[in-house]
């Protein structure tokens, strides 16, 4: 069986990404929430993880972008989505999102974005383009993004909760306001590891959670159960 990840309405195979499907993708895919209408923008899509979530999630009637620069990753992600039952509702393209032009502005926009800024190189070019910001700079991204947003957009994103500050300053200058943060922790004695944030165009008053995987005796928490229930087939 190729390598990869069963959901309960579609398989995710990554044999040909350089990042595996984890958690901060299903995290972020699941805590979105999805606007009633308008297209979807799926940036550096990896595998196509988000792009299915947000296509189950809106049963396949909200039309879905997935970009990627890497070529493994397309052919992935191409791969998954002919698979699900919402092939038609999902386009991939590889295509660099700083130089990306549509037609059309998008009403959400999703990033699992490359954060290990100035960590140690990984071994294989792909995997670190995947995994460091080098390539991606956050203020770039932001810019970028309002540029595809569309007047009353929202731009999702999962970084580690120790860069929120200084995303929220770059997001600022490019014109977003935050409009919900979730703080994700491992378990109630460990630190928060990752922050979920949903960025408006449009002035918000911002709504605060806090997210704890697992219980203190190891077993996932009645929250993460509710919010990956649609997807996880243990819960």
């Amino acid at each position: 069986m190729a390598a990869g990840f069963q959901c309960k309405q579609f398989f995710i195979g990554h044999q040909h990404c350089a990042m595996k499907v984890g958690t901060d993708a299903f995290l972020l895919g699941a805590w979105v929430r999805i606007p009633a209408s308008g297209n979807l923008l799926d940036i550096g899509c990896g595998s196509g993880i988000l792009s299915l979530m947000l296509a189950q999630r809106s049963q396949g009637l909200q039309p879905i972008t997935a970009l990627d620069l890497d070529a493994g990753a397309v052919r992935q992600s191409r791969m998954n989505v002919a698979a699900s039952p919402w092939r038609s509702a999902i386009q991939v393209l590889e295509q660099d999102i700083l130089t990306y032009q549509p037609a059309e502005r998008y009403s959400l926009l999703l990033c699992n974005p490359p954060y290990f800024h100035q960590a140690v190189p990984a071994r294989d070019a792909a995997r670190q383009l995947a995994r460091h910001s080098d390539s991606l700079p956050w203020p770039q991204l932001l810019q970028q993004a309002a540029q595809l947003a569309s007047d009353d957009a929202d731009f999702a994103l999962v970084i580690p909760d120790s860069s929120v500050s200084l995303l929220l300053q770059a997001a600022t200058l490019a014109g977003w306001q935050l409009k919900r943060l979730c703080r994700v922790q491992p378990g109630p004695q460990k630190a928060v590891r990752r922050a979920l944030l949903q960025l408006s165009r449009q002035p918000a008053v911002p709504e605060y959670s806090q997210l704890c995987i697992q219980q203190s005796d190891g077993q996932y928490s009645g929250d993460y159960r509710q919010l990956l229930k649609d997807f996880y087939l243990k819960f």
